[in-house]
């Protein structure tokens, strides 16, 4: 499937959201572009569901007793449901909460109210983006210009030269490239390339992104530092 044209009719979306006429609004609207839309009403009910079925899940934050941060927190957490993109809808609109989602790994924050034109311009930039990286994934290269990274034998070379990365510096880069254009926190990072139990410096991570920027030459300079955030991967 071209990640420039979406196959609509095999996009599941899960709306999550207290307020019900927004929830009936944006599933009609989705719905009249081609996605299959499932609502609910609370986070606790959106945790019964099958979540793994859903290629998005559109989560607003303020709600009670389970807040959208929590429930994307638990999402992340799960191996099945961790790689689903979340795009959060909420009347929260200051920067620090916009953070706080993004650094939970939400892949897009709409802040309410918004416009239906920017919410489906929102959803289908952020399914092309999920989807070529999920098809790369299965095919096992990343790819970004002349830089490719090989899944399945744990290689990485750059322009066809072959480059010698670390365990930890080859699972980094395929991090960074799997949120392109996204900024991970620290604390992202050392959950996903660490295991819980290893204590981890700050200044650890700092290293191997600087030795893996020197290494992925002329490619380093797309890895990003935004001060007090963490890095990311951005063209």
């Amino acid at each position: 499937m071209s990640s420039q044209l979406l196959n609509k009719n095999a996009i599941r979306i899960l709306v999550v959201d207290d307020e019900e006429s927004l929830c009936e609004i944006l599933q009609f609207n989705l719905e009249v572009e081609g996605y299959k839309v499932d609502v609910a009403y609370s986070a606790e009910q959106a945790m019964t569901m099958n979540l793994e079925n859903y290629s998005l899940i559109m989560l607003d934050v303020m709600m009670g007793p389970m807040s959208g941060f929590k429930m994307a927190q638990l999402l992340k957490k799960n191996k099945r449901t961790a790689s689903i993109p979340i795009i959060f809808c909420t009347a929260k609109d200051q920067e620090d909460d916009t953070v706080a989602g993004l650094n939970l790994g939400a892949d897009d924050y709409i802040s309410k109210p918004f416009s239906i034109r920017e919410v489906l311009a929102r959803v289908q930039s952020v399914l092309r983006r999920t989807e070529h990286n999920t098809d790369q994934e299965k095919n096992g290269f990343i790819y970004f210009k002349g830089l490719t990274l090989n899944l399945l034998n744990k290689t990485c070379t750059v322009d066809n030269i072959p480059v010698n990365l670390t365990k930890k510096e080859l699972e980094i880069l395929a991090l960074l490239l799997d949120h392109k254009n996204k900024i991970l926190s620290r604390e992202e990072i050392l959950h996903k390339v660490w295991s819980d139990d290893v204590i981890v410096l700050d200044r650890t991570i700092d290293v191997n992104i600087t030795r893996l920027r020197k290494k992925i030459e002329p490619y380093g300079k797309y890895i990003v530092t935004r001060l007090g955030f963490g890095y990311g991967f951005q063209e």
